[in-house]
């Protein structure tokens, strides 16, 4: 369950525009639960969850289950809502340290397409996202010897980046692999599409749907995000439910709802005169969730001169970056902690009989009571020198917390864009530069 704590953003609040601002908020809700809004028929990531397909989490299971015997690396290619949400669960919810690449031996192991650790889950690697070729030429390298496998995910299949780096990495799976076809998967549109049309004429190992009614930056709980979660050796089946039980949760029109609370509180600094959210996190794998988080409220708030700027930081190291920016800087700043009740695997602090460090004073105690006293005060600091700040607080780093935090968000924005007076389900705006981009490549 994620719980908001405004503490620090009540003396920053009108209450009296915050308790007129109530009926707008259950207005905007009953929008989302009823689709009478703006884009209305993008909402099936609420659907999916609503009524579950567990055939489909099984069959995305039994692939995973493959890929974890088969592949040495899943090279997953996409961009945007086609990456961003895999990666941060899979950052989420992997632990440090863990290493998935094959040892110097996987050379000779892979040579007859097998995995040289069919005990272990695969890497998984992300291309497709950017246009590097320098970057992509060193991804290729690097596989070298290793038994590879594909998700090329984009419902077109003609989005620019992620073609490309299809382009070059099918030609190079076929120099590698008597079986390349059958090492490629495709998540893709139900019928249409350059990537259904290539499935035809060549016949790849599997096919997803992408549905028609999911936008990519809500995607990542349909085959999108849920087949590499799966093929990481992460238990799908409790993130998704996790995010079930969070739409189960907003199934009514209460607005004291602590996403719809959060919808509300934003909406009304921006209306006095913020201009950007800053999320930040203080446990490193949850920088990942920040990224995703920034694309979600960004394509779905940002249109018609709108919307708060999203971006994300990581303390108590950007503290030490933007630290002094954050405390004294322009007051045209939100922020939002992100924090988790618990996080596994943590040690304490020795105590040592010099102390020329000076720390003994904190020996005994646990790293994690060091995070806690700079997440208490960098919240109560900033909010001293005039910075909004509120927290989100969820109970673990865990799939089933994590698909809650998911749903939270996607909730919120939806309920956030129709208090902005957006369709918060398309993205208009991300043509333009597609446009000016292929003119100037001769499309």
């Amino acid at each position: 369950m994620v719980r908001l704590d405004d503490t620090h953003l009540r003396p920053f609040l009108d209450d009296d525009a915050l308790a007129a601002l109530r009926p707008r908020v259950a207005d905007a809700h009953e929008a989302v639960l009823q689709k009478t809004g703006a884009g209305s028929d993008m909402l099936g990531w609420r659907d999916l969850l609503l009524d579950p397909d567990d055939a489909l989490l099984e069959d995305i299971e039994s692939t995973a289950a493959r890929l974890r015997r088969d592949a040495d690396v899943l090279l997953c290619l996409g961009i945007g809502g086609s990456y961003l949400g895999a990666r941060a669960v899979i950052d989420a919810l992997t632990p440090y340290g863990t290493s998935r690449r094959p040892s110097s031996s996987a050379p000779d192991a892979a040579a007859d397409g097998a995995s040289a650790h069919p005990d272990q889950p695969p890497e998984i690697r992300f291309a497709g996202h950017h246009t590097s070729g320098a970057y992509l030429r060193r991804l290729l390298n690097d596989l070298e010897g290793k038994s590879v496998f594909v998700n090329v995910i984009s419902k077109s299949g003609t989005t620019l980046e992620t073609a490309l780096a299809f382009r070059v990495v099918r030609a190079w799976m076929q120099d590698r692999f008597d079986d390349a076809n059958d090492r490629i998967l495709i998540t893709t549109d139900s019928d249409q599409g350059a990537l259904n049309a290539l499935h035809r004429a060549h016949g790849f190992y599997k096919k997803y749907v992408i549905p028609d009614d999911v936008g990519g930056r809500f995607s990542v709980l349909t085959p999108v995000g849920l087949l590499p979660i799966a093929a990481a050796g992460i238990d799908i089946q409790s993130l998704f439910y996790g995010a079930a039980s969070a739409c189960d949760a907003l199934t009514d029109a209460d607005p004291d709802h602590d996403a719809l609370r959060y919808a509300a509180r934003r909406a009304l600094l921006l209306d006095d005169g913020y201009d950007v959210e800053t999320l930040a996190v203080f446990e490193p794998k949850l920088k990942g969730i920040g990224q995703w988080w920034q694309q979600l409220f960004g394509e779905s708030e940002g249109k018609e001169g709108t919307g708060l700027f999203p971006s994300v930081v990581q303390y108590t190291t950007d503290l030490h970056s933007l630290g002094q920016y954050m405390q004294e800087g322009q007051r045209t700043l939100i922020e939002t902690f992100l924090m988790p009740e618990r996080t596994p695997d943590g040690l304490d602090v020795p105590k040592t009989d010099d102390d020329v460090d000076g720390l003994n004073y904190v020996a005994g105690r646990s790293m994690d009571d060091v995070t806690d006293a700079a997440y208490s005060g960098t919240a109560q600091a900033h909010a001293d020198g005039g910075v909004p700040n509120m927290t989100l607080q969820f109970d673990e780093i865990a799939p089933g917390p994590i698909g809650e935090l998911l749903y939270f968000f996607e909730h919120a924005v939806a309920v956030s864009g129709y208090l902005l007076d957006v369709n918060p389900f398309n993205q208009p705006g991300v043509e333009a530069y597609k446009r000016e981009m292929y003119e100037r490549l001769g499309r």
